[in-house]
């Protein structure tokens, strides 16, 4: 097949959870299929990272966005038209005018558009598209708004509502949706009954999956949370580890060490005695060395969407979790066997103590989840599946 692939981002270095995704699908799909790439960039630091992917893509097209999303002109657009401020800001005249002279002069059997808001770029076209969400973006907007002073939600509000409705829209635009999770595969169904999504799931980096499970010298407790700190829910997570968390644990356990690593990290900082690592966005070998030497991966997280990149690789990197149910929502996970749930400060200072104390749960939490990850978070057969659900648009068949 020939597909037209659009991104909002350009799928190299493998460093956010979306990145991740878009280049391990990449490499697999690229061995049957003939793929055309569309990805927006911000900066021209980017464009160096072109020839990571011009070995899985037939063309690779980069098209540049706005570098800095709160400007003026973005503001006003979206304060002044119908269009929600997410839609505003990812807009890129330069990749519509090359989606339109791609369309008119070359054959595709499919085209992939990896979030909604990349969708408005596409002309009418009778080349079937899959629409992947990678997270239902107004409730992930929503959870943030419900977090601050009542004056901001009501500016939000409207903002929110058309972020709603556009994405409804462009589901229903689409040929086929495709969500990472069954939960929100059913949160799409429940909110829009004429759309029957697919799932597509989320799979560990190989750059994370160690070769077999080894014994773990844990001499040193060492508690981890990773993430980017661009995105909301990982700086709602840290914050709740770093004040309501650590307080417990330090009345507790005299010596342990707290990481807080990740893209723009050090943007968190308010401890003395947690250690702050920032990661450059192409420092994969930091990433893997934080959840290859760690204890134990905290995640408090409460924001809404999607499956969580930072847990699988935790799980495939031998590197037990403790987490909210919202945290491991859409992954195949359950509590004491493949992770550790918990829901309230208390509750995350009972799992932690409890995993210490038993070196019987520690390992079988790792082993299960170790072995979880192989058999069905791999991006091969991830690939597999999506694959299928193009077959399936292709030829007009319902999912």
């Amino acid at each position: 097949m020939k597909i037209l692939m659009v991104t909002p981002y350009l799928p190299y270095p493998p460093a956010s959870g979306g990145q991740i995704r878009t280049f391990n699908l990449l490499k697999y799909l690229s061995k049957k299929n003939d793929i055309v790439l569309v990805a927006l960039y911000k900066t021209d630091h980017d464009k160096k990272y072109v020839s990571h992917l011009q070995e899985y893509c037939e063309k690779v097209y980069l098209c540049k966005r706005s570098e800095n999303p709160w400007q003026p002109k973005n503001i006003l657009k979206s304060l002044f038209s119908f269009q929600p401020f997410l839609i505003v800001r990812n807009f890129s005249p330069e990749a519509k005018k090359v989606l339109e002279d791609l369309l008119s002069k070359e054959h595709f059997d499919v085209i992939h558009s990896e979030t909604f808001y990349v969708m408005p770029h596409i002309p009418q076209t009778e080349v079937p598209i899959l629409l992947v969400e990678q997270t239902i973006e107004f409730k992930v907007y929503q959870h943030f708004i419900e977090t601050l002073p009542w004056i901001f939600r009501i500016f939000l509000a409207l903002d929110i509502f058309k972020l709603k409705f556009w994405e409804k829209f462009y589901w229903k635009k689409a040929s086929l949706v495709a969500t990472v999770s069954d939960l929100d595969q059913t949160i799409v169904s429940n909110i829009e009954s004429s759309i029957r999504p697919v799932v597509i799931p989320n799979g560990a980096g190989e750059d994370m999956l160690i070769d077999k499970l080894e014994p773990k010298d844990n001499k040193e407790t060492i508690l981890l949370f990773q993430g980017n700190f661009s995105w909301l829910q990982n700086v709602e997570a840290a914050n709740y580890l770093i004040e309501k968390i650590h307080p417990l644990l330090k009345k507790k356990f005299p010596r342990y060490k707290l990481i807080i690593a990740g893209q723009h990290a050090k943007k968190i900082a308010k401890e003395n005695d947690v250690e702050y690592v920032d990661i450059e966005h192409s420092d994969t070998a930091t990433v893997k060395r934080l959840y290859t030497t760690s204890t134990l991966f905290i995640a408090p997280i409460f924001g809404p969407g999607g499956t969580r990149l930072k847990i699988l690789a935790a799980m495939a990197s031998g590197l037990p979790v403790i987490s909210t149910k919202i945290g491991v929502e859409g992954l195949d996970v359950k509590d004491e066997k493949n992770v550790l749930f918990a829901s309230t400060p208390e509750k995350f200072v009972e799992k932690i103590s409890l995993i210490l104390s038993s070196k019987s749960l520690y390992e079988n939490i790792r082993k299960n989840a170790y072995k979880l990850v192989k058999e069905k978070y791999n991006w091969e057969k991830i690939a597999g599946q999506l694959e299928i659900a193009y077959q399936q648009i292709r030829s007009n068949k319902t999912v």
